[in-house]
Order: C-alpha cells, then sequence, then structure tokens
C-alpha cells in the first residue's frame, strides 16, 4: 500500500489524500508559471495512522461524515490513486489544531518550504467579550501584558476568509478577539503579520486612512483594507519573521489558544528564486 497523505489546504479549505507527497501534491495543483499565474497556498500534512486521521474532526452540523469521507479518500490514496477529495470545502473550520503535524508554504510553480512548529504561543485566560471593549480589555481576557505604546500592525488573514487589516493589537490579542468577537467571531484563525505596507493590493491612501482611523477613534481595534484574494498579492517574503527567523511566523489559533510556525533557520536559495 503507498504512503498517504491527508492534506488541508488553505485558503482553499479543502482536504485532500494523496500518494504524492506534499511537494507532489504542490506540483500537481500548480497553474504553472508564477509569473503569469496564481497559486500561493500553505498545506498541512495531517496526523494519520493506520490509513484513519489520527484526530477526532471538530463538530460540522452533522451534514457530512467528514471521518467517513476522510478513510475513504484514504484508502482510495493507499490503492494508487494520486489524490481523492476528502473534505471539498469548509475543511479549515473543523479540522482542530492539533491535527496539524507539518505546515508547509507552496509557491505558485509547486516549491514548498516546510515551517517549524515553535508550539504553543499562549493559552487564552477567559472568553467574555463585547464589541466595545477597550485594548486594554482585550489584553487582560486574553491574558496578556497591556502594551502601553499600541502600535499599529498589519494582518494578513488567510482563513476562513482572507483580508488585509491594521490592527492595534498585538498577535496574541488579535488572535483572542478575532476568536471571540460576537457576530464577527472566527472558529479558528490563520494570520500572519507583514514587515511593510509596500504592496500593490491596494492604493497607499487605504493604508494611510486605515491607520488614521485607528489611531484616532479610541475603541477602535481593526480596520480592514482589503477582503478578497490577499495570499497571492503578498510575497512571503514579507511576512514577518522571514527576515527574523526566531520571531513571529504563521500564528493559528481557536477560541483556547495561539500556535505558531515559524521560518526554519536557514532558507535555500531555490526557495527563494523560485517563481510565484
Amino acid at each position: 500500500m503507498n504512503d498517504v497523505h491527508l492534506v488541508l489546504s488553505i485558503p482553499q479549505g479543502i482536504t485532500t489524500a494523496t500518494s504524492l507527497g506534499i511537494e507532489g501534491l504542490a506540483r500537481h495543483h500548480s497553474p504553472g508559471s508564477g509569473k503569469h499565474f496564481k497559486g500561493r497556498k500553505i498545506l498541512v500534512d495531517l496526523a494519520v495512522k493506520d490509513q484513519k486521521p489520527d484526530f477526532t474532526y471538530l463538530d460540522d452540523g452533522g451534514w457530512r461524515d467528514a471521518l467517513g469521507d476522510s478513510i475513504n479518500a484514504l484508502a482510495a490514496a493507499g490503492a494508487g490513486n494520486r489524490t481523492k477529495t476528502a473534505l471539498s470545502n469548509n475543511a479549515f473550520s473543523c479540522t482542530p489544531v492539533e491535527a496539524y503535524n507539518r505546515v508547509f508554504l507552496a509557491k505558485t510553480g509547486g516549491k514548498v518550504l516546510e515551517m517549524e512548529n515553535a508550539g504553543q504561543l499562549h493559552v487564552f485566560k477567559s472568553h467574555d467579550c463585547h464589541e466595545d471593549m477597550s485594548q486594554s480589555e482585550v489584553a487582560e481576557a486574553a491574558g496578556t501584558p497591556d502594551d502601553p505604546h499600541r502600535e499599529s500592525h498589519l494582518y494578513l488573514v488567510m482563513c476562513p476568509i482572507q483580508l488585509l487589516l491594521v490592527s492595534n493589537l498585538t498577535p496574541v490579542e488579535y488572535a483572542w478577539y478575532a476568536t471571540h468577537r460576537p457576530g464577527k467571531m472566527f472558529r479558528q484563525v490563520i494570520f500572519t503579520e507583514l514587515q511593510t505596507e509596500h504592496c500593490r493590493i491596494a492604493a497607499q491612501s487605504r493604508f494611510t486612512n486605515a491607520r488614521k482611523e485607528i489611531e484616532t477613534l479610541p475603541k477602535k481595534k481593526t480596520k480592514t483594507i482589503v477582503s478578497g484574494d490577499c495570499i497571492n498579492e503578498v510575497p512571503f517574503h514579507m511576512w514577518a519573521g522571514y527576515k527574523n527567523r526566531k520571531e513571529d511566523g504563521l500564528y493559528i489559533a481557536d477560541q483556547e489558544k495561539i500556535n505558531v510556525w515559524r521560518f526554519p533557520s536557514e532558507i535555500s536559495a531555490l526557495w527563494e528564486r523560485a517563481e510565484g
């Protein structure tokens, strides 16, 4: 029987069983040259044992059999299929963070870079949230020291929806707020901080106005700049942590905690030169 993987693709939210391996799957799904096409993604190698998911899916409302479909897809891949879809949509929100075995960044051309698991960054303190909370109240609820400087951060959210936003919350505070905010709550969220706003995803005035709004409105904690296809418009080297690889990286949070995956200490020249 072939060695098979169960892979979650982000931001697509699709889970695929494959016998190709991670890089093979990335090449299989690549649309071609990064000079002409767009296809950046995050590939999560999920825990598998004895041809079955080695985790329990979160409650998905009972409208599908996530476990059964995953087992069938793994069996098909083990029998020789190159790829077999297990869950075709919204797999991100029903797959627990604990299921993440390995995480890869995939460029459009199919080159992958494995991130390093830095583990649990913080466990949240409480779950009471309301829209008019101050930044200090968010810090207290999340269980982190208050930030007296309140500098603005630029966050790229990749799942469950794609957003580019400015926030005066730290990454831990933002993760807590995003997974507890009434009416706009994410069950889970995956995001990164950007090193610079000098990207072609929006007019400079959008960034300037967003930062001004954050700075002048006392209770304003986030301001969306762009919603839509963001991951393809922001190169990986613009992510915070790409140069300083001991800090920042890829944040993955649910309502209980936030984990972080960081760039490896060495990034190959082949990856850096790869298209997309």
